[in-house]
Order: C-alpha cells, then structure tokens, then sequence
C-alpha cells in the first residue's frame, strides 16, 4: 500500500481582513456622524441664541470651539457674555439692560445621548449696568444639567458651591450674599398638559446669608423648599414679567408643598399657597410653625430701631402707619413723666412683639421642641408676621 500525503487546505484570505475591515469602515462612519454633529453646533447655539434673544436674554461668546471626539461633543466658550433685558418690572420700565461676564462655560453631550446637556462655569462673573451696583459672582465649583433638548427640557438642575457675591463699585468691597453649597432643581410634573405645563421646583441653601436685605437674612441658615408652579401657558420665548402676568391671568400660583428654615436655634416650617395680585405682588398666606420664635423677633431689631430714633422708612416695614414723630414723642412724654419709663418700654419692645405673636398663634411641637404655629400672610406684596410687617417684596411685572 502506497503513502499518500494530503496538502493542507488554504483558507480564504479574505477572511483574515474581514474584521480589521469591518472596523475601519464602522470607525469612519462614527468619525462621520461625529463630525457632522460637530458642524451642526453652531448652528444649533445661534438658533437657541435667537430664541433666548426673543426672550430679553442676549447671549454671546468671543471663542467657540468643540472637541470630545470621540465619544462627547464638549463645547467651549472663552469670554461669554449675558446681557438681560425686561426681566424685572423695574427693567420693563427703564429697559436698562444688566450684563454678567464670565471666563469659560464649558458644555458636554455624549454623543449617543444629545438629549442631555452637562455644563460647567469657571468663576468669577462680574455684573453690571447703569444706574446698577457693579457686583463681582464667585464659585468653587458650578455646575448645570438640562434633560430633555431640543424638545422642551424634562428636567433642569443648577448647583453652586461656595457662592459669594461681593459689591464692588464700594471702597472696601462689601459682602451681599455667601453660602456653602446652593442647589435648584426644576420638572415637569408628571402628567401636566405640554399646553398647560405645571412645574415642580426644589432649592437647597447650606449656610447662606444675604446682607442689607432683612435682619433676618443676615445670619448664616440653612433652607430646603418643594414648591409646585401652576399657571404657566406655554415654554415659548418671552421675558419674565410677561409671563408672570400671563400666570396671573390664569389664576396660577406657586403651592408651597414643604418647607423648612433653619437659623442656629430657630427652626421654621410653612406650607401654603401665594398668587399674584393684579399689581403683579405676592398675594396669599402661609402656615408656619415657628420653634425658637425669640430669636427671630429679636432680628427685627425692634430695641434698637427704638433706641435710635426710628427712621421712617424703617418703621414703615415693621409698623406701617405709625409715624416717626409720634412715636419718639410718645416715649420722650414717658420719660418725661416718668424718668427710665421710656427707655424701659424700649427694652420690652421685643417681648412685646412676640407676645403679640404668640397671642395670634397657638401652641405647636416641632421636631421635639415647644413652637407657634400661625400665619404668614402676604397682602399685595406686604409681608406679615402676625401683626408685625416684616418684608415689602418688589412687583413681579
């Protein structure tokens, strides 16, 4: 019987390229559709820039570039620039625009999910305008996310930490807000109209403060609110006070659901709801649970309003309709009468109040501690603590 010998088969060699070509060809198509994404960008920022300009909010950007391949889309804006107008009542009036400069807003999109947009801010912002304060905005760290684009956004967050705002047209410059960590969340309720669109809102402030505001907002507190906004007719681009006057003449309101205020010892919760009057002011009243009640009638400053002779503009926030001379020559005929009575009445002006408070309210437990609960109202824009006028807030149109 004969050896026979049999010759390997050859295999194909097409089959060897047929992977490192397959992905060479989805690698260029990916390199395609990247780059094509990439050339639509500035597109897309001058037709959002055209909407939000219809909006009194004039955006502009000295240096645009995109990166991120291969995976993001990750936009750069050197030298940005906001210029707003009519987004106040006050503005509405002066159409003074106000202008925010800032060094580097940074955007990121993966690039298989565009419906989503990270962005993050590079500290500090300077804002000014004329016949404004010059304020200068700095940060650690500040970051947004809006879910959703290009369709109307689901979902938007904003978050800063260590936030300050300094005034700086002053000789030293003076402090007008600072907190430790600041976040605002926004949605759409589940289930709202597209047409009628109602808006679930959450902010969270650790240690913030705000200077030359209120007695009360002065010292470092800690806040947490759920508020729910009804009222609202469409997303389509308009300024502030158009549509809060739109909201208005819907009967919309903004329904405090939860809300929780914490200052060293005093602790205060609210719920209620506020409208708008026909003046575009806050209108409504809030239930208030108030553990701690002392110390927030001492931040009025009632003693010492009286002790210093009681400016009428000052008085007019905590007793509107009493009037300066009177009241100073009330306690000078005290004094006078009875030497120490006047300066006595001074000294009690606080127990006074709260016991005026009290009297109005009744007795609560909040978180284990003796409270007051009773109402917050808020009559065209006047801010009432029980009998007390505490806050006059500004028209919204």
């Amino acid at each position: 019987m004969s050896d026979m010998t049999l010759a390997p088969r050859r295999r194909p060699l097409w089959r060897l390229f047929f992977m490192p070509v397959l992905l060479l060809i989805a690698a260029a198509a990916w390199s395609a559709f990247w780059f094509y994404s990439a050339s639509k960008v500035d597109e897309t920022a001058d037709a959002w820039r055209a909407r939000e300009a219809r909006s009194g909010r004039i955006y502009d950007c000295a240096r645009r570039s995109v990166a991120g391949y291969p995976f993001r889309l990750e936009v750069r804006c050197d030298g940005a620039s906001v210029s707003l107008v009519s987004q106040t009542a006050e503005q509405a009036a002066t159409k003074t625009p106000i202008t925010a400069k800032l060094g580097e807003i940074l955007v990121v999109s993966q690039i298989y999910n565009p419906t989503l947009l990270i962005a993050e801010f590079t500290a500090p912002a300077t804002i000014a305008g004329p016949g404004q304060p010059s304020m200068i905005a700095n940060w650690s760290k500040a970051r947004s996310s809006v879910a959703g684009l290009p369709a109307v956004p689901q979902r938007i967050s904003l978050v800063f930490d260590d936030p300050s705002i300094d005034r700086t047209d002053v000789s030293p410059q003076t402090p007008l807000a600072r907190a430790r960590h600041i976040e605002l969340h926004g949605r759409l309720v589940e289930g709202s109209a597209p047409d009628h669109p109602d808006i679930e809102t959450v902010l969270r402030i650790e240690q913030g403060s705000v200077q030359g505001v209120h007695p009360l907002l002065a010292e470092p507190f800690d806040a947490d609110v759920r508020a729910i906004l009804t009222g609202l007719k469409d997303f389509s681009p308009k300024p502030w006070p158009q549509r809060f006057r739109e909201i208005q003449a819907a009967g919309g309101h903004v329904e405090i659901v939860q809300s929780r205020i914490q200052q060293g010892d005093l602790i205060a919760v609210a719920s209620g709801s506020l409208g708008l009057s026909a003046e575009g002011r806050l209108d409504g009243e809030l239930q208030m649970t108030v553990a701690g009640l002392e110390k927030a009638i001492a931040a009025l400053g009632i003693e010492k309003m009286l002790d210093e002779g009681v400016p009428q503009a000052t008085l007019d926030r905590v007793a509107p309709g009493v009037k300066t001379a009177d009241l100073n020559n009330l306690l000078g005929a005290l004094d006078r009468a009875i030497p120490g009575l006047g300066k006595a009445v001074k000294q009690n002006a606080n127990v006074a109040a709260a016991a005026g408070i009290n009297a109005l309210g009744k007795d609560a437990m909040l978180e284990g501690r003796k409270a007051r609960s009773f109402p917050l109202r808020f009559v065209d824009g006047a801010m009432f603590l029980g009998p007390l006028k505490v806050a006059q807030a500004p028209p919204l149109f």
